[in-house]
């Protein structure tokens, strides 16, 4: 417990002092993190913040060393700290489901990380598969909720591997999870302050029971508590044509669990593609965690020429999520620099610059 007790001390101590606990993963994950954690130290000494970091090994090797991924105990002692970095999971060793299940899922779960945020934004310089789109046309926030719905775990199996096999699993919705997410969706649009337009995502005409849920519970919190924001609701599937035909309608995203992790693929492909995207699982409340969207990518492991900037984009929300949104800024402005003037491509090994390079880059530009 001795880096649980060090990380007490961090948050205890006063001033802007955070604790940060790194968990580079697997693949390329640790080579895009050690540039994340690079401009963290430059825009640091830039903002007057201090900070420390550890490591842990948590992913596949550990698991194929000694067949266990994470225990309830390593989860409490990530409790301590104030944010969670995290590179990739994904072991081309390891089944695939185990590690996302016993490590991603455990994470969100037992740190209630109820809020998946995802900024869609197309920055210069990054090309995207929508014809004549500018970075003026994409820029929106997802906010998808993260512990509920299908996911939930709900469901079981009869007379496995017959003729009459029955599978099920449960959309399970609850009052409080719909309204936490709702409310932090709200928020979020109106911190945002841009079109203050809140469009609900769901599936009312066919999902009669928890649609209605998400519709009712929208509907009432945004009228008494919201009454600045502009309503509005998509079915799921108007959103995926919308957001390929329309982008620029769009302003802030609330989704249910599922639902939500369609859609920020899809949202991810419009800014540019997973190299740049990157997302926060959040609990307001508690301890939150910072990934790049992009896998291990393990056939670029070791070789230098993947693309650190979604980790950057990752770091950037860690920051804010602090309260250091003068940081958070100074990171996106950078990146925008680079990605604009800079880079050839978004693509490993076609970046014009290896990795370390390109997180050179962003410092440079702070």
């Amino acid at each position: 417990m001795a880096k649980a007790k060090a990380a007490g001390k961090a948050k205890a101590a006063a001033g802007r002092k955070y604790a940060i606990a790194v968990l580079g993963g697997d693949g390329t994950g640790p080579e895009v993190v050690a540039e994340a954690m690079k401009v963290l130290k430059a825009v640091s000494k830039l903002e007057g913040f201090s900070y420390t970091a550890t490591d842990f090994d948590y992913g596949g090797e550990r698991y194929l060393k000694t067949g266990e991924i994470i225990t309830d105990e390593q989860v409490d002692e990530l409790r301590q700290f104030d944010a969670i970095m995290l590179g990739a999971v994904g072991h081309p060793d390891v089944k695939p489901g185990i590690l996302e299940k016993g490590l991603l899922l455990k994470l969100r779960f037992q740190l209630d990380q109820y809020i998946n945020l995802r900024p869609v934004k197309l920055y210069p310089g990054v090309p995207t598969p929508l014809a004549d789109r500018t970075p003026e046309d994409i820029d929106f926030t997802i906010i998808r909720e993260n512990t509920e719905g299908l996911y939930s775990g709900m469901g079981g199996v009869v007379y496995k591997g017959t003729a009459n096999e029955v599978a099920t699993q449960i959309m399970c919705n609850t009052r409080q999870g719909v309204e936490r997410c709702l409310r932090f969706a709200f928020e979020e649009c109106r911190r945002r302050n841009d079109k203050k337009m809140l469009t609900l995502v769901a599936k009312t005409n066919v999902l009669t029971y928890c649609s209605d849920l998400w519709f009712r519970t929208f509907h009432e919190i945004g009228e008494a508590d919201y009454p600045d924001i502009k309503r509005d609701y998509n079915h799921v599937d108007a959103c995926c044509m919308w957001m390929v035909k329309s982008p620029d309608y769009y302003d802030t995203i609330v989704v249910s669990n599922m639902f939500g992790d369609i859609i920020t693929d899809l949202a991810a492909i419009i800014q540019g593609g997973l190299g740049v995207a990157a997302g926060g699982n959040i609990h307001p409340q508690g301890v939150s965690m910072f990934e790049p969207i992009g896998g291990s990518a393990p056939k670029y492991t070791g070789l230098g020429v993947i693309n650190p900037i979604a980790a950057i984009g990752a770091m950037k929300m860690l920051l804010e999520s602090l309260g250091e949104r003068k940081a958070g800024k100074r990171i996106e402005k950078a990146i925008m620099t680079v990605t604009g003037t800079k880079m050839k491509s978004m693509s490993a090994g076609k970046m014009g610059y290896s990795t370390s390079e390109v997180g050179d880059l962003v410092c440079e530009a702070l």
